[in-house]
């Protein structure tokens, strides 16, 4: 099993291979992109490995992941915390996931917050934690026997699950009609929200479900009875999940307005047969609009999600659905929000039906496109899974190709009314072997100018060189770093550099740049050109 989370190494051929296909991308790093991983608990995916571990073993799985995608790179990671209508965390109204302890409603043992232990294993590695919910799934199966007494499934009078919920296929789905699943779900939103420090909430394809072979949704009587000034059943469909993305986004935001709120559809919103004007140049045989009756320009428009994370799990150049078509028409329909392109790392060197996914270089060529394209602001990965396998090198490939620097998570400006407070370098000191540096910000009046992290950059000499070359950044602070102070172990003797320091809120917007301090290396300590108050290390 715990092979699965070691760092492969790959023949040198194909190490070769991939460097020679991806020159682009190393040319030109990024300093801000989104680089996330989804991390998958429905049917055990991703993590736990199976149901019922002990909790020592749940978080040492857990640790080891985010170990091997920090290696690779990542700065954030999806974790799937409600699968199926139920919970990775504790709550009195929604069940513990039976892929989790193997019993929904059994706690782990010993006793654990999972999720507040996922977001505290998170942060101490600088990544961001977006807590995945899927919506509307009720169940994964139809055996309601083994569903928790508190499954409003099982805890609600027959009358009442009859509003709430519906059968399809071999599932049940909660009702997007019922205005009181509308609050249930927003409720179970909100709950997270006020109790754990999340970066953002996410949603995933399902909606509405996909649709199966003579299967047929039993909703036309609950049309019929209240249609809301509609005419047709797909543009009520299509309003009952309006009514709940808006109101999750304005619970959300009434709370901590900076945890983003984001989804991730089905890769393609219309096909251009379905929709000559808005759609795209595709021939998929289902569609989020017309099928999951998801209308996520709309949501973008009206500013109800914060970023757009389309599936986009087809290579470059596969007919029916080309990944260079989809990412060039999701770019012009984003309205402002971000775009983070999803990547299919479930079929690298696993999808005979599409040859190019046996090609070493397609998720390079994927990247590329993405930094090519200046609407795109990164990358998520679906799923954790087969990157830690190492299919073709992918983790070479990101190590040493795509995500060879660090990068931060890209600003969201217009939702940060200021940039956080100015930091000021106040002191600089020196030993043997480093230079330390220590700073400052004053004037913070609101939650927006209030420094999260830090970046301290470093140039040779004594002028302000450029913030864009990666080999300028030193270093980011840890969040929440409580001593404002930097180490530099790696300065030169009788060198002269110049420090400057950037601050970043939650919103990872960044302040004006400190005034830069030069500084000269000695062999003992290190000196200031010019000196300025401050306090002692």
């Amino acid at each position: 099993m715990f092979q699965l989370f070691r760092l492969y190494r790959f023949p040198v051929f194909i190490l070769a291979f991939l460097f020679a296909g991806s020159l682009s991308a190393q040319q030109d790093l990024p300093m801000a992109e989104m680089r996330g991983a989804w991390v998958a608990t429905v049917g055990n995916i991703d993590w736990p490995s199976a149901p019922g571990l002990s909790s020592d073993r749940q978080q040492m799985e857990f640790d080891s992941i985010l170990d091997v995608l920090k290696a690779m790179g990542m700065n954030a990671v999806f974790v799937q915390i409600r699968p199926a209508g139920d919970a990775f965390y504790p709550s009195a109204a929604v069940p513990w996931s039976k892929y989790l302890t193997g019993q929904q409603g059994k706690a782990p043992e010993p006793f654990y917050d999972p999720l507040a232990y996922m977001i505290r294993a998170a942060h101490s590695r600088r990544m961001e934690f977006h807590a995945w919910m899927n919506p509307y799934r009720a169940t994964f199966d139809l055996d309601t026997a083994s569903l928790a007494p508190t499954h409003p499934l099982r805890s609600l009078p027959d009358s009442r699950k009859a509003e709430w919920f519906f059968r399809y296929g071999n599932r049940y789905y909660f009702n997007p009609a019922s205005p009181l699943v509308r609050q249930h779900l927003i409720s179970v939103v909100k709950d997270i929200v006020v109790r754990y420090d999340i970066d953002g909430i996410h949603f995933d394809d399902y909606f509405y479900p996909y649709k199966e072979p003579n299967q047929t949704l039993q909703d036309y009587h609950s049309f019929a009875a209240d249609p809301r000034g509609f005419t047709t059943i797909e543009d009520w469909r299509r309003n009952n999940v309006d009514l709940l993305i808006e109101g999750v986004s304005k619970t959300i935001k009434g709370i901590k307005p900076y945890v983003r709120f984001g989804v991730s559809p089905f890769g393609v919103w219309r096909n251009a047969d379905q929709d000559p004007l808005n759609g795209s140049q595709t021939r998929a045989g289902i569609t989020c609009y017309d099928d999951l009756y998801a209308d996520v320009v709309k949501w973008m428009k009206n500013g109800w999600i914060d970023y757009v994370a389309p599936q986009l799990y087809w290579s470059i150049g596969f007919p029916p659905a080309d990944y260079a078509i989809l990412l060039d028409w999701w770019s012009k329909h984003t309205y402002g929000k971000h775009l983070y392109a999803g990547h299919a790392a479930y079929k690298i060197n696993n999808w005979p039906n599409d040859p190019n996914w046996s090609k070493p270089d397609e998720i390079n060529r994927q990247v590329d496109m993405n930094r090519n394209n200046p609407l795109v602001q990164g990358s998520i990965y679906f799923s954790t899974r087969p990157l830690l396998r190492n299919p073709l090198g992918v983790q070479d490939s990101m190590i040493n190709v795509l995500y060879p620097n660090q990068a931060r998570m890209p600003g969201m400006g217009w939702m940060s009314e200021v940039p956080p407070a100015t930091p000021q370098i106040c002191r600089v000191g020196g030993t043997r072997s480093s230079v330390k540096l220590a700073w400052h910000a004053c004037d913070i009046g609101s939650q927006d100018e209030n420094p999260y992290y830090f970046a301290i950059y470093r140039f040779d000499g004594k002028s302000v060189g450029d913030f864009q070359q990666p080999g300028s950044l030193l270093a980011y602070t840890p969040f929440y770093t409580e001593k404002w102070i930097f180490e530099d172990p790696t300065a030169a003797v009788d060198a002269y550099y110049t420090y400057v320091i950037i601050a970043y809120n939650r919103y990872n917007v960044e302040s004006y740049s400190s005034d830069p301090v030069v500084v000269k290396k000695t062999k003992n300590k290190a000196k200031q050109r010019k000196k300025c108050l401050g306090f002692l290390f």
